[in-house]
């Protein structure tokens, strides 16, 4: 607990000049408490920095493993994903004698996330060849461990944005999860970095080491930004009290018909967005012959870009801009990127393969930001767990599914291409890269199409903003004129 108190503390010491989203403070939410509790989404970005950027390409390239197997096994947490909403929800209705409601389902998902890190290193042992057991016990291990890191963070972030947003003023709920998502970016970013340092002089003992410093590092974060957050509050989780059951909230919640199409544009944008994921280092391993140590650091450019794109999509639709509109613009920016990372192959440039990033990654943090924003605002009071746990449904089984195919899709493509079927022009390794790169480009197109209407609806409608001092407009849907009034 010392380390956890000493690490706090200098963490706190960032000046707001530093911070995106800093003036979320609040006399009853302090900037050195906002701080401490954010160290969850630190902890949750240094997983995903590790599973989709360090381990993926370690698994596929140099322990030689299948993409289509790794793809499934990144995606394992999707079986958990739908749940997300049913989390949010149980943690809005918790009923406990003890008084918490936030604080048992982010414990659990703390350990969990735990246990999964300290499975890894002995699954990348068998899978390494080194040991004389099968190579198919490691593969289920590493699966095992997948999951349960996967469970884990949906439960910890799920339930931590809805402590952050009940630990804030109703006027600076919004600005609140904005800064919890940044420090999520941040955590992919600087630990992608840190990775990428430790690993310059590759090993599988080095790498185990890193796995299993980041499983001590994870706990010790989590304890430090849970601990005396939420106070005990009986009366609101008393057994005795009548609550709503979920599908009476989500018919609440469901109080239009965009909702549904709100989801569906989420969840293409986010499908188009993330079947690049698991295949973004390998492409530079093995297309453009990066190292190791090059292509982690590319993760950290998509996290810092992601970033970037997060913040100036906050302080947009903090000046009035409407957020449907900073959707499509994020979503035009990922069409740039994504085609030039296409381009990167035939031109042998390593520049252009990372400024496709670059775009690919501030496209997705403007849209995410922008997203979320809508689903904080139609949130109805008490019920902000089951709106940020459908988001986080929708947003992790649309890209989980997106990772699983896009692994196999770019397999069965070089195969196909490594028979000559395709010509000698398309027998490279970068055909099958390439296909999955292109199908985005076209589902980034149909997200804009799925946008459109709401960006038509919103055009004489207050926007979606997120100004100091001022509170979100509620919404409600004329049954005469189908459009959104306020």
């Amino acid at each position: 607990m010392k380390f956890n108190a000493a690490f706090a503390q200098r963490w706190t010491k960032l000046g707001p000049q530093f911070l995106p989203f800093a003036d979320a403070a609040t006399p009853e939410l302090p900037l050195k408490r906002l701080l401490r509790l954010s160290l969850f989404q630190v902890s949750v970005g240094m997983a995903i920095a590790l599973l989709v950027g360090t381990l993926n390409r370690v698994m596929i390239v140099e322990l030689q493993v299948s993409a289509s197997l790794v793809g499934l096994m990144i995606a394992l947490p999707l079986v958990f994903a739908p749940f997300r909403a049913i989390i949010g929800f149980r943690s809005d209705t918790h009923r406990s004698v003890l008084g918490w409601r936030r604080v048992p389902y982010i414990w659990f998902g703390s350990l969990l996330q735990f246990g999964g890190l300290a499975i890894m290193p002995f699954a990348l042992i068998v899978l390494s060849g080194d040991t004389n057991g099968p190579v198919v016990y490691g593969e289920i291990a590493a699966a095992f461990a997948f999951l349960l890191i996967g469970a884990g963070l949906h439960t910890t972030q799920t339930v931590g944005l809805a402590l952050a947003t009940d630990l804030a003023p109703d006027a600076s709920r919004p600005k609140v999860v904005a800064l919890m998502c940044t420090m999520l970016l941040l955590g992919v970013a600087f630990s992608s970095v840190i990775f990428g340092l430790l690993l310059h002089d590759f090993s599988q003992l080095r790498l185990i080491k890193v796995v299993q410093g980041t499983a001590v590092v994870t706990m010790m974060l989590n304890i430090a930004a849970l601990w005396k957050q939420e106070v005990r509050d009986p009366a609101l989780t008393s057994p005795d009290r009548e609550l709503p059951s979920f599908r009476e909230s989500w018919r609440e919640l469901r109080t239009d018909d965009l909702a549904v199409r709100r989801l569906i544009a989420l969840g293409i944008g986010t499908f188009a967005f993330g079947m690049q994921d698991i295949l973004l280092e390998p492409y530079g391993g093995e297309v453009l012959k990066l190292s190791v140590a090059a292509t982690t650091l590319l993760t950290a450019i998509l996290a810092a870009t992601g970033l970037t794109g997060f913040v100036m999509a906050a302080r947009a639709i903090g000046r009035g801009f409407d957020a449907y509109r900073i959707a499509c613009l994020g979503t035009l920016s990922g069409l740039v990127g994504m085609t030039g990372v296409v381009f990167s192959a035939p031109l042998h440039s390593v520049l252009l393969f990372a400024i496709g990033v670059g775009g690919i990654g501030f496209g997705s943090g403007m849209f995410a930001h922008s997203t979320l924003t809508v689903a904080m605002k139609l949130a109805p009071k008490g019920q902000v767990g089951l709106a940020i746990g459908i988001w986080g449904a929708v947003q992790a089984t649309s890209s989980g599914v997106a990772i699983a195919i896009s692994g196999v899709l770019r397999d069965s493509i070089n195969s196909i291409a490594r028979t000559g079927e395709l010509g000698v022009a398309l027998s490279g390794p970068a055909t099958g890269y390439g296909a999955v790169y292109n199908l985005e480009i076209i589902l980034l197109f149909a997200t804009l199409i799925a946008i459109g209407p709401l960006v038509r609806l919103s055009r004489h409608d207050a926007p979606l903003s997120l100004s100091a001092g001022t509170v979100l407009p509620d919404f409600q849907l004329s049954t005469q004129s189908r459009e959104l009034v306020p």
